[in-house]
């Protein structure tokens, strides 16, 4: 039975359309751990271009922050952050602090004021990496700050979620309490298979375009 014109047009159409939707359903897919790190190019407080595959080799940190959220602050003002940034450096990790609140919105930051937070706070970031259109933040689909990756030599995820097991803003928690990027980090560099390898994250909402 031959079918007409009209039709052949409307099924195209659906195919067409249907592929569409698969392919922004795979676009916003969430980062899986065990496979490969999403890549991503960046550009950093000082204005250099940051790009994630060219760091493979190196046990490589996103923690994505916020300096107004009071969850950020916590980790910050306590000197827990700052603390988890000098060990990995000293053991040759990458930490990359992410930004991806949008102009306008809360916890967005000039190259000069990240700078600056760096430098008032004593925090130790390889690089603070600027995302004000949500671009990388949304790859990762990073929900709170802060929200943590690490990802392994091989350049696949390794652990993704909350700083720790004590979401809360009070700083009186941070003692005590089970920190599953020191516990995912030193588990990398003896060689060994990451404890928790994904946890639900807490803090603010990120503050997208």
């Amino acid at each position: 039975m031959r079918v007409s014109s009209r039709w052949h047009s409307i099924f195209t159409a659906a195919l067409v359309v249907t592929a569409g939707a698969l392919a922004s359903v795979e676009a916003r897919a969430e980062p899986v751990v065990g496979k490969p790190a999403p890549d991503f190019t960046g550009t950093d407080s000082n204005g250099k271009t940051v790009k994630l595959s060219s760091l493979k080799g190196k046990i490589v940190v996103l923690e994505w922050t916020n300096h107004d959220c009071p969850y950020t602050v916590k980790h910050y003002k306590s000197g827990n952050m700052q603390a988890l940034q000098k060990a990995a450096a000293g053991k040759g990790t990458v930490w990359l602090t992410v930004v991806s609140s949008a102009k306008g919105e809360q916890g967005h930051v000039t190259a000069k004021e990240a700078n600056g937070l760096t430098t008032s706070r004593k925090a130790a970031p390889t690089a603070v990496v600027l995302d004000p259109e949500g671009t990388i933040g949304k790859l990762y689909a990073a929900r709170t700050t802060p929200h943590m990756y690490i990802i392994d030599k091989a350049g696949t995820l390794a652990y993704m979620g909350a700083i720790d097991d004590k979401p809360s803003s009070s700083v009186d928690d941070i003692k005590g309490a089970k920190n599953y990027v020191s516990l995912a980090l030193a588990a990398l560099e003896a060689g060994k298979p990451v404890p928790v390898k994904s946890t639900r994250p807490y803090g603010c909402s990120v503050k997208y375009k």
